[in-house]
């Protein structure tokens, strides 16, 4: 299986080599409002640099939620191809790996349920599409290892929600902010995103105490 997605070519988004090493760190000094905001202008550069920075990225999130690969491969090909046709109106964007989480789970769920309004009807359902699994590199689980074992920790995390999960995991293994979840998320607030990580956090701790 090969785990860094190819764009087709009959879309013409053939990704170039971006060049030599000072060319990389342009774009690594600069922020990730300013790098948006060139790919957004037509740079083609900074489009390339977002695909090969965030590919993988995306798709082990994506592995975290979903067991199809293949599945999730096609999501992430929509994504980038639906970003460069909609190039130039674009809205801004502060974190762009918050941003792209955000519509990778839009098009997981829109490719595995054909709208996201019925999934949001049906929370039982998201769960058994999106079991959200957690590995052991995990902070969350290397913090708690030295009290409980792996799998133990695991089963606790299995009983809470699946948004508990997904605020965890964007926490713990993807290191966002508070600020970030909620636009990955979807969430209008912060408050939120911290809402839901608090409770996930109380819900964890109550489990393992009770084991």
């Amino acid at each position: 299986m090969n785990h860094n997605p190819k764009l087709p070519n009959n879309e013409h988004l053939t990704i170039y080599p971006l060049g030599h090493s000072e060319s990389i760190k342009v774009y690594e000094s600069k922020s990730d409002e300013d790098i948006w905001k060139a790919f957004n202008n037509g740079d083609e550069n900074a489009f390339n640099y977002i695909y090969r920075i965030y590919v993988t990225v995306l798709f082990r999130y994506g592995c975290q939620m979903c067991k199809d690969q293949d599945h999730i491969q096609d999501c992430i090909q929509n994504i980038f191809i639906d970003l460069r046709r909609k190039r130039g109106r674009l809205s801004e964007v502060q974190s762009i790996k918050a941003y792209l989480f955000k519509i990778l789970y839009r098009e997981l769920i829109r490719k595995s349920n054909k709208s996201k309004e019925s999934v949001q009807q049906d929370p039982e359902k998201i769960d058994r599409n999106f079991p959200i699994e957690f590995s052991q590199e995990t902070k969350l689980i290397q913090q708690e290892s030295q009290l409980e074992n792996f799998e133990r920790i695991q089963s606790a995390i299995n009983k809470l929600t699946c948004r508990q999960r997904q605020a965890i995991l964007l926490l713990y293994e993807e290191g966002l902010t508070y600020k970030e979840i909620a636009v990955a998320m979807d969430f209008n607030e912060v408050k939120s995103a911290r809402k839901v990580i608090y409770r996930a956090l109380s819900m964890l701790k109550a489990l393992l105490q009770n084991r």
